[in-house]
C-alpha cells in the first residue's frame, strides 16, 4: 500500500516544481522497510522513527518530519517557497493536484489548502456510504466554508505554507486526536486562510468492519472535544467573521449533545414504531386522527428523505457509480447516523473518563497499482 502511494506522489513531477517525498516509518514493525527499497528515486526519503520516540500519535510523527523538512529548507534557502503536504499511507492523489495546490496557494492571500477528498473501495456498502459522506455532504459543507473562511484541514490531502508552519515554533501539530482540525483551528484565530480545492481530489480506504468504524469515529469524536479548548480564543479572535464563527462553534459546541440527540432519536424512533402499529403515542398523529399506515409512511419519509437526497446528489455530481446503487446505498444512510451517534457517546464517555489511548486505525491490503491501473 505504501509504494503505491509514494509511486503515485512521485508521478506528480514536472519541471516547475521541486517535490520530494518524505516517508515517515513510525516504528512500524510491517515490511514498510522492505517495501519501500523498492522504491528506487532519489527524490524519496525515509525517516525510521523508532521507540520510545516512535508510536506516540500521528502529531508527534509529523512533527519529527516537519523538522527534517524545516532543517533541509533553511540549508537550501527555500523556506519561503516550501510548502508541506501530508497524504496518509492509504492516499492515492489525482495528476492534477500540486497543479491546483499551487493555483490557490500562489496568490499570496492563503496559508494552507484542503483537497477533496473520495473513497476508494466504494464497491462495498460501507465504502460508498463513506463516499457520500466524504465526496459529497463533507464536500458541500468544506464549500460553503471555503465562503466563510472556516475550511476544515483533514488527515488526508492537506497542504500548508512551510512559512506558516514555522510561525507555530517545532511543533505546529498537537498530541490531539484530531491534530489536522486543531491546526486547522490554530490557522483560522492566526489570521491564516484555508482554501478548499474541490478539483484535487485524494482518494482513500474506508473503514468496512463496523467495529473498527465505530472506534475510529469514536476518535474523531473525541478529538473534537479536545478542541473545545480553542473556543475561548475563537471566540476572541479578529480574523473569523460571524458566519464563520457560528460554523466553528457548531462543530465543536454539538459533540457535547449527542448523547441527548441520540435519546431524543431513540425516543421519536420508538414513536414512529409505536403509530406503525396502530398504537398511542404522544402526538396527535398516532392519536387516531391519522390513517396508521399513513402515519408510518410519513415517519419512514422523513427518516428516508435526506439520506436518498445525498444519494441523488452524489450520482449527479461524481457520476462514476450507478444511480440505483447511489440510491439503494442512501436507504441505509439512517443506520449509518446511528452508527455515527453511538461512536459519538463513547467518544464523550472516555472524554469525561480521562482516556485518550488510541489503537491505529487498521487498512486492508490492496491489489497492486501498475501505471494507474489495478493488477490482477
Amino acid at each position: 500500500m505504501i509504494a503505491d502511494t509514494v509511486r503515485s506522489l512521485l508521478t506528480l513531477a514536472d519541471g516547475e516544481n521541486r517535490l520530494r517525498v518524505l516517508v515517515v516509518d513510525d516504528g512500524s514493525n510491517d515490511r514498510t522497510s522492505t517495501v519501500l527499497k523498492a522504491v528506487d528515486d532519489d527524490r524519496m526519503m525515509v525517516l525510521r522513527r523508532d521507540p520510545p520516540e516512535a508510536r506516540q500519535g500521528k502529531g508527534a510523527a509529523l512533527n519529527a518530519a516537519y523538522r527534517l523538512i524545516r532543517d533541509l529548507a533553511r540549508e537550501e534557502g527555500t523556506a519561503d517557497e516550501t510548502v508541506v503536504g501530508v497524504v496518509d499511507a492509504d492516499g492515492r492523489v489525482s495528476r492534477n493536484l500540486l497543479t491546483e495546490v499551487d493555483r490557490y496557494l500562489a496568490d499570496g492571500t492563503s496559508g494552507a489548502v484542503q483537497c477533496r477528498v473520495r473513497i476508494r473501495n466504494r464497491h462495498k456498502l460501507l465504502g460508498l456510504l463513506q463516499d457520500i459522506e466524504f465526496g459529497c455532504v463533507a464536500d458541500a459543507a468544506q464549500t460553503v466554508r471555503d465562503t466563510v473562511g472556516t475550511v476544515a484541514l483533514g488527515g488526508n490531502g492537506q497542504f500548508v505554507k512551510l512559512s506558516v508552519l514555522m510561525a507555530f515554533g517545532n511543533d505546529p501539530w498537537s498530541s490531539c486526536l484530531v491534530e489536522d482540525t486543531e491546526l486547522g483551528l490554530r490557522l483560522h484565530r492566526a489570521g491564516v486562510r484555508v482554501r478548499y480545492v474541490r478539483r484535487a481530489v485524494v482518494t482513500q480506504q474506508a473503514v468496512v468492519d463496523i467495529r473498527r468504524l465505530v472506534r475510529q469515529r469514536a476518535r474523531w469524536a473525541q478529538g473534537n472535544l479536545q478542541c473545545a479548548r480553542h473556543l475561548p480564543g475563537l471566540l476572541a479572535s479578529r480574523h473569523i467573521s460571524a458566519l464563520g464563527l457560528v460554523d466553528l462553534l457548531h462543530y465543536l459546541i454539538v459533540p457535547w449533545f449527542v448523547p441527548l440527540f441520540t435519546l431524543l432519536a431513540l425516543l421519536f424512533l420508538g414513536i414512529a414504531i409505536q403509530v406503525g402499529l396502530g398504537g398511542t403515542a404522544l402526538f396527535p398523529i398516532a392519536s387516531g386522527t391519522a390513517d396508521a399506515a399513513s402515519a408510518w409512511l410519513t415517519w419512514l419519509g422523513a427518516l428516508l428523505l435526506p439520506g436518498t437526497v445525498w444519494g441523488i446528489t452524489h450520482r449527479l455530481r461524481s457520476r462514476d457509480e450507478p444511480l440505483w446503487r447511489c440510491v439503494a446505498t442512501s436507504m441505509t444512510y439512517p443506520v449509518f447516523l446511528v452508527l455515527g451517534s453511538l461512536a459519538g457517546c463513547r467518544g464523550v464517555v472516555r472524554h469525561v473518563g480521562g482516556r485518550a489511548d488510541w489503537m491505529k486505525t487498521e487498512r486492508l491490503a490492496e491489489p497492486a497499482v501498475v501505471e494507474g491501473r489495478r493488477a490482477s
